[in-house]
């Protein structure tokens, strides 16, 4: 059994596991392609939070019927805002790109 040293700390405990770095690339949240039932939102969510898709899915059907439809208006924006799995940007994102190029080639 590990003694306890002052602070919390435990004497047996490897000082080099705890300074490595557990991920290298930053956590984003995207929406999937596996999984997806219409965008990927929902699953996206449930993969960025680290919980059930169906949880998610649940709450936001809830949320949709609490608020009279106003979780069917948040899911469209977060359809348009949340980039697609393997994707930089957003389909909201690359549609004001393309009207700005339009802008400055005129």
């Amino acid at each position: 059994m590990a003694v306890s040293a002052p602070g919390g700390h435990d004497r047996d405990m490897n000082e080099d596991a705890m300074n490595e770095p557990t991920d290298t690339q930053p956590h984003r949240l995207t929406r999937t392609r596996s999984g997806r039932m219409i965008t990927g939102v929902c699953s996206g969510t449930a993969a960025y939070f680290g919980v059930d898709p169906t949880l998610v899915r649940l709450a936001a059907a809830i949320l949709t019927v609490l608020t009279s439809g106003a979780g069917i208006l948040l899911y469209v924006a977060a359809a348009l805002i949340i980039p697609e799995e393997g994707k930089d940007v957003s389909i909201a994102q690359e549609l004001i790109n393309k009207q700005t190029h339009r802008n400055d080639s005129v």
